[in-house]
């Protein structure tokens, strides 16, 4: 069965991002959200998106304009039972994407293929609750997803070879690099990412350095885009709490254990640069500021 058509639940960072790159790709995509205004919002990123790309000269004026035409926006999940391929991009929450699933089953033709876009959470626990676990992956974009290239292809131990490789061949299709993996909690990059992070917040619990100056480290001594702390704001310190949570929960290894810190800080509400502080304070997000901890 050839990908014509797609839908995307969700219409937040990810999801905005995924239905973008879909409809770039010249895919027709339904993409829905709970209510109108979350839909208004998600659209509007996009919109700024295919405008930043066109300034750059990345995109053409008219492949903007084509873009904008192939999306289909809907707060009704009962659009998208035409889809070949859904891709459900809510809230990292197992109970939410359960739900959303379940009422897709029964929306949705037995051949239409179902992905999560989860960055920790069981595929295969996500598949048991629908009746096409054989036809269900993990399709994990990375943040911003119309700039990041690499897209991980994450099959279960049902998953059918034949869905597995016309998923890698979409994701080629949509000009990104396919890393295939198993469904363990993680997968690649934050089973290597996560204890990295945390283990940087307890470098800096211990005193070795401060947030500047290991941010530093990293940045010009191993050359990363950016450092840990900078990173943990930009994905969000809740976020990172959570796939800490749920990877500890399946490994119980003391390298997935989130610090102390960092569960002071989504309790207090500085989750980074969304609510305006975390590591850094955004009162000047041109000049973010390292936010003193007293911690010693």
């Amino acid at each position: 069965m050839e990908i014509q058509k797609v839908g995307v639940v969700g219409c937040g960072l990810m999801g905005s991002g995924i239905a973008q790159v879909v409809a770039t790709s010249g895919l027709e995509v339904v993409v829905r959200e709970v209510n109108d205004e979350l839909l208004e919002k998600g659209f509007k990123m996009i919109e700024r998106s295919l405008a930043k790309l066109v300034e750059k000269s990345q995109l053409t004026e008219v492949e903007r304009k084509n873009t904008l035409s192939r999306l289909k926006p809907t707060t009704n999940l009962d659009d998208l039972k035409d889809s070949d391929l859904i891709i459900e991009a809510v809230t990292e929450n197992s109970k939410l994407k359960k739900e959303v699933f379940q009422q897709l089953d029964t929306l949705c033709p037995k051949q239409t293929i179902f992905a999560s876009n989860t960055s920790s959470i069981s595929i295969t626990e996500l598949a048991a609750v629908t009746g096409r676990p054989q036809r269900f992956v993990g399709l994990h974009f990375m943040n911003p997803v119309p700039l990041m290239k690499l897209v991980e292809v994450i099959r279960t131990i049902v998953t059918e070879e034949e869905i597995f490789a016309q998923m890698v061949k979409f994701v080629q299709g949509l000009g990104k690099e396919p890393v295939r993996t198993w469904d363990r909690v993680g997968f690649i990059v934050n089973r290597l990412l996560i204890p990295y992070l945390l283990d940087a917040i307890r470098t800096l619990e211990e005193g070795s350095g401060s947030i500047t100056d290991i941010d530093k480290a990293i940045h010009l001594g191993l050359n990363h885009p950016m450092g840990p702390f900078t990173l943990m704001d930009f994905i969000g310190l809740d976020t990172t709490l959570y796939i800490a949570e749920v990877m500890f929960e399946e490994y119980r290894e003391p390298r997935f254990a989130p610090p102390p810190l960092l569960r002071r800080l989504v309790t207090a509400g500085w989750h980074g640069r969304k609510t305006g502080r975390g590591f850094y304070d955004y009162s000047d997000p041109k000049n973010p500021k390292p936010v003193n901890f007293q911690l010693t």
